[in-house]
């Protein structure tokens, strides 16, 4: 046999060996897996975890975490399998995200988890790189120039796109998915937000951007990452490029792709007398040249937060207000119910002290971020009199927070939004970040959150001025919570299909 004819069989082999070879190495760091944890713990959690039968009788793992740390004296309790310690107590997450600060970075471990997708950007650093990012954040998010024309962009993607959207549906009398119609104002408000530039996803059309479908995959399988019981897993399958970490790094590289494409187009445009937040932060240089990889992480990172989670929250506040029509018609009465389906001015939204306390009594019981990790860099004690030794995830959980009787009381599991108001004419009081956080608190509290709180608020008159949404099928309306898929920010498996009715011609 010649070479021509034999480097064909040749490759063939090579490509049999490396595939038994990759075999053996998934199958080994399995049986390490095992070797390292199984037989070292024996205890009913981490046995429930490892064989899912947690899932027997909750629907989501939160509902699980939530079920043991009510149970727990404490409020805390190991997951040995995950070198995890999971808590709900307030004066712990006050002590990491605030008393010891620096003893509980982002860490090493979860910049890992993230760093493919997030990079070096203002969720994935520490030390003096977040410092900085979050000094220019708080500079341009705090200005009024910057809220002005953040709430001129919500306003109008609401008057223009969400509105007709809406009528349209109950005009024909469509089921829609309210949760992929979110996700989409959310995207254009962001994006005209954050970089100047209009995706259109909410036009009549419906158009499919590459973008979000990437993101959406991107940010689905980092978070399967940091469920799995050994990093050996994802990183094995990342070396070999299979499975889902094949499809990470293609949707990854969409994004890097798209992003880069997203900062030529506002080179091109120009920076100067401009708003967004990408066009700021690039003419805060001044004359030095900005990095592009630079600008891609706080491209991503500005995604991760203006999106998913004003999506996520204005989801689940149809869900319950579906469920509690008495607090929609509240919400109307207070909005002034004049037929209107315009935006309200921004000083109108601020007066509405019982909307704002839905939204807050909403995000208790479904945050958008469920679980957030931090990492112990050196062996402490929690103030619950925890051990936690150097190098120990910890992770502190808002949606089981949200569920503890010793926090919210006996009636912690009803949605009654009064909880918040005080006072004879009901004004908002909102309670302690380190009791309540939904938006982190300490150092790292959101910058974002009046800008989110806004657009959410705009959001939710809107539609309850003008529209009755009537869920359709079970989701959402039965006795037990959603089911939630696995990713960074709450979604619901299997979207949140509504009809919607006018409440007047």
């Amino acid at each position: 046999m010649d070479a021509a004819t034999g480097l064909p069989w040749a490759a063939q082999c090579a490509g049999v060996a490396f595939s038994a070879f990759s075999l053996c190495l998934v199958a080994l760091a399995v049986v390490l897996l095992l070797v390292r944890r199984w037989p070292w713990c024996s205890c009913h959690v981490c046995r429930a975890y490892l064989t899912g039968s947690w899932a027997k009788d909750f629907t989501n793992l939160g509902d699980w975490y939530a079920h043991l740390l009510r149970e727990s004296p404490t409020g805390t309790v190991h997951v040995h399998v995950l070198g995890c310690t999971v808590t709900a107590n307030p004066a712990n997450v006050e002590y990491m995200l605030k008393t010891n600060f620096d003893n509980f970075p982002k860490g090493k471990t979860f910049s890992a988890l993230l760093g493919d997708l997030l990079g070096g950007g203002i969720f994935n650093v520490d030390g003096d790189a977040w410092r900085h990012q979050r000094k220019m954040a708080s500079l341009e998010l705090g200005s009024v120039a910057v809220r002005s024309y953040a709430y001129k962009i919500i306003a109008q993607e609401i008057d223009a796109r969400l509105i007709p959207v809406l009528a349209a549906a109950a005009d024909t009398a469509a089921v829609v998915d309210l949760q992929d119609v979110f996700r989409r104002f959310a995207f254009d408000t962001i994006c005209k937000i954050s970089f100047g530039l209009d995706p259109g996803c909410l036009e009549r059309e419906m158009p499919m951007s590459k973008l979000a479908a990437a993101f959406d995959a991107a940010t689905r399988l980092c978070a399967m990452r940091g469920a799995a019981a050994s990093p050996l897993l994802w990183k094995a399958k990342r070396l070999l490029n299979v499975g889902s970490e094949r499809e990470l790094r293609n949707a990854i590289k969409l994004v890097d792709e798209l992003a880069a494409a997203m900062i030529r187009e506002r080179r091109k445009l120009g920076v100067a007398n401009s708003h967004d937040l990408l066009s700021r932060f690039m003419a805060s240089a001044g004359d030095d040249v900005v990095d592009d990889k630079y600008l891609r992480d706080i491209v991503v990172s500005f995604l991760l937060a203006g999106r998913d989670t004003v999506s996520s929250a204005l989801t689940t506040l149809f869900m319950l207000l579906s469920k509690n029509p008495a607090v929609a018609a509240a919400m109307r009465a207070e909005a002034g119910d004049d037929g209107s389906s315009a935006a309200v001015t921004y000083e109108h939204l601020k007066g509405l002290h019982y909307t704002h306390a839905v939204l807050y009594e909403n995000m208790r019981l479904f945050p958008p971020v469920q679980f957030d990790s931090k990492f112990c860099a050196a062996a402490d004690v929690l103030p619950d009199g925890t051990y936690v030794s150097g190098g120990a995830r910890v992770m502190y959980t808002p949606y089981a927070m949200g569920r503890m009787p010793r926090i919210w009381g006996a009636d912690h599991a009803e949605f009654r939004p009064d909880r918040w108001l005080t006072g004879a004419g009901g004004s908002f009081v909102p309670e302690s970040l380190y009791r309540y956080p939904v938006f982190q608190a300490g150092l790292r509290v959101c910058l974002g959150k009046e800008l989110a709180i806004t657009e959410m608020k705009a959001v939710a008159v809107a539609v309850v001025r003008a529209f009755d949404v009537e869920v359709v099928g079970e989701s959402g309306t039965g006795a037990c919570a959603p089911k939630f898929v696995s990713g960074l920010t709450a979604s619901v498996s299997g979207g949140f299909p509504v009809r919607i009715r006018r409440l007047r011609k």
